[in-house]
C-alpha cells in the first residue's frame, strides 16, 4: 500500500530582515533568506550583540550578498579625507555619515554599539530625525574605509557623495520632497473624489448606475492614498505595535483603516456610497498638518538661522589692515588672524607662526597638538600660543560650531523638566484616546449603529498631542531669538528653563563689571621706547581685557620677534623678545612688590626677572549696573582675581549685604559657586570666559560677558554683550515668563483636546472636520506662543 505524504507549504520569514525565505539558510536554528543576512547575524552573535533583535522583530535590512570591502578603499585617499572628515588627527577622527536605512530603535542601538564590533571605533551617535550617524574613531586602529564597510556589513551602508565638497546627502530636503509628493497625491485624489461625490451631496435622484460608477471611481482614487500617501502613519503604527508600544500614529492608523474598510464594504455590498471623500480628505489634511509641523521644527533649528545665536568674530586681512568680521562672512582664501585662546572658526591652513592647537572643543579631551606652517587646522580648535595667520580653506559652518558647543562633554547634568512632562503625557495620551474611542463605539453601537464608524474615526482623529508637543520647543525657540536680538546668545533652549529658577548671581570684576572704554593708563617705572614697543606687541597676543587695554594705549612701534609666548590664567603673560624674557601680569608672577591699596588695576612688568615698573589702569564700571542690582534684590556676590583696591567702589555698587571676595584664583571661584549650590541656591556665574571657565561650567547657568565676541569658551551656556549687562535682571524675568507661557500653552492644548473630544463623542464632528482641526490646533499654539513671547519681550525689555 503506497503512503502519500502531504507537503504543507509554510511561509518562513528571515530572522534578520523578515523577508520571505525562498532558499532557506539555517544558523543556530534560525532561518535566513540570504548569505548577507546570515553573515550579519554571525557577526552580531560573535560579538554578543544579539540584543539587537530584542528591540524589534526582524529589524534588519535584506542583504542579497556579502559586502565587498574593497568597494570602500577610495575612502582612504587623503583628498577624500579632507572632504569627508570633520576632524582628523593621528589618534582621533570624526565622520558624519548619512544612513537612509535607519528606521527603528534596533537600528539606533546597533549603530551606537559599533565600538563593540571594532575597538578602533571610539563612539557613535545617531541623529534619528536626519538619519545620520556621527562616528569618532582612532585612525591608527581602523581606517575610514573599514568603518564604512563595517557599517555596510551589518546592513547600514552609508550614502556617500563627494560633489561640491558635500559629503552627505541632504535628508531634510529629500524628506520634505517626499512629503510634498504624498501631499500632492492625496490632494489630487481628494479633489476628484469630491467631484464624483456631488450627486450624493446634492441628493440627486435617479441615475443609480452613474452613482455606482462614481462610487467605484472613488474607491479606485482612494487606493493610492491608502497605499502611498498615508504609509508614514501606517508604518509608524505597525512598528510601534511590533515593539509592544503605542504611539500617537496608532489611533490615526486605526481610524484610517476602519474608514477605508467600511467604505469599501458599503460599495461592494451595495449598502451605500461609503466615506471615501472623508478618507481622502482626512489623509490630505493630516499631511498638511505634518508638513506644517516639519516646517515649524525646521524654523527652530539652529542651523537654519544661527546668525542670531553665535556671534563669533575674527580678524580678517583687508589690504594692509586687520578688521574684525563675523564668521559667516568668511570666504575661501581669506586670511585671518587668531590670537591666544581664540577659536578657529573654519577649516584653514597655517600660513605664519607656530604654536599648539587645543581640540578639546571638538574631541572633549585636552591634548594640544603642535602646529607649524602648512598644517591643516580644523574648525573648533583653540590656539595656545602666539598669534598665527591662517588661510580659510572651507567656508565656515555655524551649525558645525553649534554642534560642537552642544557637545555632551559640555552639557549640564540637569534634564529638562518640561521634556519629562511631555514624554509622560505623550505615553498616556494615546491610551486615553483609544479608551475613549472604544467607549464611544460601544455607546453609538447601541444608540445608532450606522454612525459608529464616522464618530469613532472623528474621535481618533481630533485628539492629537501635536499641539502639546509644540508648546515647549516653539516657546523656547522664539525666546532664543528674542534673547539673541538683545545681545544674549544662548547655547540651547534648555538654558532658558534653568535661567527661570536662578536665585543667586556671582560676578567676576575685570572685563565683566568694568570695561576698557577710554581707560586712563599710566606707567610708573623705567622703560625705553623699544621696551614699550615690545610690551605692546606682547600684550597684543593676549585676549585678556587688561592686556588689550595696554596694547591699545601704547603707541610705540618697532618691536622684536616674539618667541615662546605663554599665558598663565589669573597670573600673566610671558615671552622671549630679542633674547630678553618679558613678563607682564601680577606682582607674584613678575617678582614685584605688591602695592598698598590703590583705586586702580595694576599690571606689573619684569624683564629678565628684574621688576621694571607697573601700569596703573583706571577702568570704569559699566553704566546702569547699580539700578539693575537694586531691581534684582536677591543674593549677589563678586569674586575677583584682582586685589581689593576697588573694594570701596564695589561696595557702593553692590550694597553692604553683598559678599565681595578678592585675590581669588580660578579654583577658588569654582569652589565658591559650588558652596552656594550646596546651600540650595541656583547660581548664575558671569565672567570673562577665560579665567572663569571652571566656575562657568560649575554654575547652573554660566554666561561669558565680553566686548570682543572672538573670545569664547565652550564651558559657558551663553555669551552676553558687555553693554547689555544692565539688562540681566530683565533677561531672567523674561526666562520666567517663558515658563509661564509654556504652562499657558499646555492649558490651551488640553482645553482644545477636551472640547474637541466632547464634540466628537457626541456625534457633532465629522472625520473631515476633525482632520482640519488637527493642523489648526498646532497653528493656534504657534500663533499663541509667538504673540505672547513677543509681547513679553516688549513688556519686559523695553521698560
Amino acid at each position: 500500500m503506497e503512503v502519500q505524504h502531504e507537503v504543507i507549504e509554510v511561509d518562513v520569514q528571515c530572522y534578520h530582515c523578515g523577508q520571505p525565505c525562498e532558499d532557506i539558510s539555517w544558523q543556530d536554528d534560525k532561518p535566513f533568506c540570504c548569505v548577507g543576512c546570515k553573515t550579519v547575524y554571525e557577526i552580531l552573535s560573535a560579538n554578543d550583540l544579539c540584543e539587537y533583535y530584542n528591540y524589534q522583530q526582524n529589524p534588519g535590512t535584506q542583504l542579497n550578498k556579502p559586502v565587498n570591502e574593497s568597494a570602500y578603499d577610495y575612502l582612504n585617499e587623503p583628498a577624500v579625507h579632507q572632504k569627508l572628515l570633520t576632524f582628523n588627527s593621528d589618534t582621533f577622527s570624526r565622520v558624519n555619515f548619512y544612513v537612509p536605512t535607519i528606521h527603528c530603535v534596533s537600528c539606533i542601538w546597533l549603530l551606537e554599539n559599533l565600538k563593540r564590533l571594532d575597538s578602533g571605533i571610539l563612539k557613535s551617535e545617531v541623529n534619528f530625525a536626519r538619519k545620520q550617524v556621527v562616528i569618532d574613531f582612532n585612525p591608527e586602529k581602523i581606517s575610514l574605509a573599514r568603518v564604512a564597510s563595517l557599517m555596510a556589513t551589518v546592513g547600514y551602508a552609508p550614502v556617500i557623495t563627494l560633489n561640491d565638497n558635500k559629503a552627505t546627502a541632504n535628508p531634510v530636503f529629500s524628506a520634505d520632497k517626499k512629503l510634498i509628493t504624498k501631499l500632492a497625491v492625496a490632494g489630487f485624489c481628494f479633489g476628484n473624489v469630491m467631484l464624483f461625490s456631488f450627486p450624493e451631496y446634492l441628493g440627486l435622484e435617479g441615475e443609480d448606475s452613474l452613482k455606482e460608477i462614481f462610487s467605484w471611481l472613488n474607491a479606485l482614487l482612494s487606493i493610492p492614498v491608502l497605499l502611498y500617501s498615508d504609509t508614514d502613519y501606517l508604518t509608524s503604527a505597525w512598528k510601534s505595535f511590533r515593539q509592544r508600544q503605542i504611539n500617537i500614529d496608532v489611533p490615526i492608523a486605526v481610524g484610517l483603516i476602519a474608514l477605508f474598510g467600511r467604505s469599501l464594504w458599503e460599495i461592494v455590498s451595495g449598502y451605500g456610497p461609503g466615506y471615501f471623500d472623508s478618507f481622502t480628505g482626512l489623509v490630505f489634511f493630516l499631511l498638511v498638518g505634518r508638513w506644517f509641523q516639519s516646517k515649524t521644527y525646521q524654523s527652530l533649528a539652529f542651523d537654519r538661522d544661527f546668525k542670531s545665536y553665535f556671534p563669533l568674530a575674527v580678524q580678517r586681512r583687508q589690504g594692509n589692515e586687520w578688521k574684525p568680521v563675523v564668521i559667516y562672512e568668511l570666504k575661501k582664501g581669506d586670511e585671518i588672524k587668531i590670537r591666544n585662546m581664540e577659536i578657529v572658526p573654519a577649516d584653514s591652513t597655517l600660513l605664519t607662526g607656530e604654536g599648539f592647537m587645543d581640540y578639546s572643543f571638538v574631541t572633549g579631551e585636552s591634548k594640544p597638538v603642535k602646529i607649524t606652517a602648512g598644517s591643516h587646522i580644523y574648525a573648533g580648535g583653540r590656539l595656545i600660543g602666539q598669534p598665527v595667520t591662517l588661510r580659510v580653506e572651507k567656508e565656515t559652518s555655524q551649525s558645525h560650531l553649534t554642534s560642537l558647543w552642544n557637545n555632551a562633554v559640555f552639557k549640564k547634568p540637569q534634564e529638562s523638566r518640561y521634556r519629562k512632562i511631555l514624554d509622560k503625557a505623550a505615553q498616556r495620551f494615546t491610551w486615553i484616546v483609544l479608551a475613549i474611542a472604544l467607549a464611544t463605539a460601544g455607546y453609538w453601537y447601541l444608540a445608532d449603529a450606522s454612525q459608529v464608524w464616522l464618530i469613532v474615526t472623528a474621535v481618533l482623529m481630533v485628539a492629537c498631542p501635536c499641539a502639546l508637543a509644540l508648546t515647549a520647543p516653539f516657546t523656547y525657540g522664539n525666546m532664543l531669538r528674542q534673547f539673541g536680538r538683545h545681545g544674549l546668545y544662548l547655547k540651547n533652549a534648555d538654558v532658558i528653563e534653568r535661567m527661570a529658577v536662578i536665585d543667586a548671581l556671582v560676578f567676576d570684576k575685570t572685563g565683566t563689571l568694568t570695561h576698557g572704554l577710554k581707560p586712563q593708563v599710566d606707567f610708573v617705572g623705567s622703560l625705553s621706547e623699544g621696551e614699550f614697543a615690545n610690551i605692546r606687541r606682547l600684550c597684543s597676543f593676549s585676549t585678556h581685557p587688561l592686556s588689550t587695554i595696554i596694547s591699545q594705549a601704547l603707541v610705540q612701534r618697532g618691536a622684536g620677534e616674539v618667541k615662546e609666548f605663554k599665558e598663565i590664567p589669573a597670573q600673566g603673560i610671558e615671552a622671549l623678545i630679542n633674547n630678553d624674557r618679558y613678563r607682564v601680569g601680577s606682582a607674584w608672577f613678575t617678582g614685584s612688590t605688591p602695592l598698598p591699596d590703590d583705586s586702580t588695576s595694576v599690571v606689573f612688568v619684569s624683564i629678565n626677572a628684574e621688576p621694571r615698573g607697573y601700569f596703573q589702569i583706571k577702568t570704569s564700571v559699566r553704566q546702569h549696573l547699580e539700578p539693575m542690582l537694586r531691581r534684582w534684590n536677591r543674593p549677589v556676590a563678586m569674586v575677583s582675581g584682582d586685589n581689593d583696591a576697588d573694594k570701596d567702589r564695589m561696595k557702593m555698587l553692590f550694597g553692604p549685604d553683598a559678599q565681595l571676595l578678592f585675590n581669588q584664583n580660578p579654583h577658588d571661584k569654582l569652589n565658591y559657586v559650588k558652596e552656594l549650590q550646596q546651600a540650595d541656591n541656583k547660581v548664575m556665574m558671569l565672567g570673562d570666559g577665560l579665567n572663569d571657565s571652571g566656575a562657568l561650567k560649575q554654575a547652573d547657568v554660566g554666561i561669558a560677558v565680553t566686548d570682543d565676541t572672538g573670545v569664547f569658551t565652550p564651558s559657558c551656556d551663553g555669551i552676553l554683550q558687555g553693554d547689555k549687562l544692565p539688562l540681566l535682571d530683565k533677561f531672567l524675568r523674561l526666562a520666567k515668563s517663558a515658563t509661564t507661557i509654556v504652562k499657558s500653552a499646555f492649558v490651551l492644548s488640553f482645553f482644545y483636546n477636551a472640547v474637541a473630544l466632547s464634540f466628537a463623542v457626541t456625534g457633532n464632528l465629522t472625520p473631515l472636520i476633525a482632520a482640519v482641526l488637527m493642523p489648526l490646533s498646532s497653528i493656534s499654539v504657534v500663533v499663541f506662543t509667538t504673540v505672547l513671547v513677543n509681547f513679553a519681550a516688549v513688556r519686559v525689555l523695553k521698560r
